[in-house]
């Protein structure tokens, strides 16, 4: 853009303090002028249903393992198994992790205020950090030291009838838990129009990506502790029920670290996906008025909240009327595509590459 005369910079100068003016009162006077009422409506109406089905998916989680944990006690109790009380550890660190996941949910659904001008929608990530290290802690730590324990002093295991009846009742409520999770990471492919593994891998929903792979790695960890029982009868070795054990508790810190490194790279601040950049990158671009895009910059505040800040150069000659009309077409159409966009700055800047 050529250099503006001293009326067009006053002109981009008001611009920018009008969109200040407009703002949304529940962005405490921070961020721009939101999309169109009825956009918005809908925008909201999908995160509540969103937010809903996250909801009922951690809760059928919870109320499952906390109904295998305590069948997994007992079954521990009546056969002496170390695996079946590494499986136990396993369910209350899942439960514990619910119900961290449930507080990052309810936390997450503040309005903006004054100190938080962006929302909470970051609270997400922090509370599933920490079910990722009540994964590592509670289920992993304790699973391979009780293994080791197993292993080093190997005692006989009692009658393995009930022991098998709760492996058995465990991995069909695990399934259906996350045969729901399942579900749901489905339909928000085909929303995104993703692959399945795709979309579980790149998702920035950390509730649901937390009990899928949590349920993931109980149903494996139901098969590890069947497998010790069944080789320490069978073969008369009771070191297999401490190598289940610890078995389970590397599986569970794998686990951790993958989640744990997952809602570290979202909680310190990720932009979006590089084809979603490009995707915005074009809609700028082909806006009225713009001639080159100088720098583009997102940032992920939450699973539905993205913030879009961009330094455009625009035509020889345009007015800076102009240039707040082109501000407000670029706005309306990146809402219009993209629905997760919250926020958008456009910032009119002289390209350092472009001839004056």
């Amino acid at each position: 853009m050529s250099a503006l005369s001293g009326r067009g910079r006053a002109l981009v100068r008001r611009a920018r303090l009008v969109r200040r003016a407009q703002l949304a009162p529940r962005r405490a006077q921070l961020a721009p002028r939101r999309a169109p009422d009825a956009i918005r409506r809908s925008d909201l109406v999908r995160r509540r249903d969103e937010a809903g089905e996250s909801t009922g998916t951690v809760l059928l989680a919870g109320a499952a393992n906390f109904g295998i944990a305590i069948a997994k006690f007992v079954g521990g109790l009546l056969s002496g198994s170390t695996a079946m009380f590494a499986e136990a550890a396993h369910s209350v660190a899942d439960t514990v992790n619910q119900l961290f996941l449930l507080t990052g949910l309810k936390r997450s659904e503040r309005p903006a205020d004054e100190s938080h001008p962006f929302g909470y929608a970051q609270e997400q990530y922090f509370w599933a950090l920490l079910a990722a290290v009540g994964i590592f802690v509670l289920g992993g730590g304790f699973s391979v030291y009780e293994g080791v324990g197993a292993i080093r002093h190997p005692e006989e295991l009692g009658n393995l009838l009930i022991p098998y009846l709760v492996l058995a009742l465990a991995f069909v409520l695990e399934g259906a838990s996350l045969a729901k999770a399942v579900r749901q990471v489905h339909n928000e492919a085909q929303e995104a129009d993703r692959s399945f593994i795709r979309h579980l891998r790149i998702s920035p929903d950390p509730t649901v990506k937390t009990v899928a792979f949590e349920d993931s790695a109980a149903l494996i960890g139901i098969v590890l502790a069947a497998t010790g029982i069944t080789l320490h009868k069978l073969s008369g070795a009771a070191y297999w029920d401490g190598v289940a054990s610890v078995a389970i508790g590397v599986l569970l810190i794998g686990v951790a670290a993958a989640l744990g490194r997952e809602n570290k790279a979202l909680l310190v601040g990720q932009s979006v996906p590089a084809p979603l950049r490009d995707d915005i990158r074009d809609v700028i671009l082909d806006a009225p008025h713009v001639s080159s895009l100088v720098e583009l910059l997102t940032l992920r505040f939450g699973p539905d909240e993205v913030l879009v800040a961009a330094r455009v150069d625009v035509a020889d000659g345009v007015s800076g009327e102009q240039i707040e009309q082109a501000a407000e077409e670029i706005d309306r159409r990146l809402h219009n595509r993209f629905a997760e966009i919250g926020h958008v700055f456009i910032d009119p800047t002289d390209d350092p590459h472009q001839p004056d």
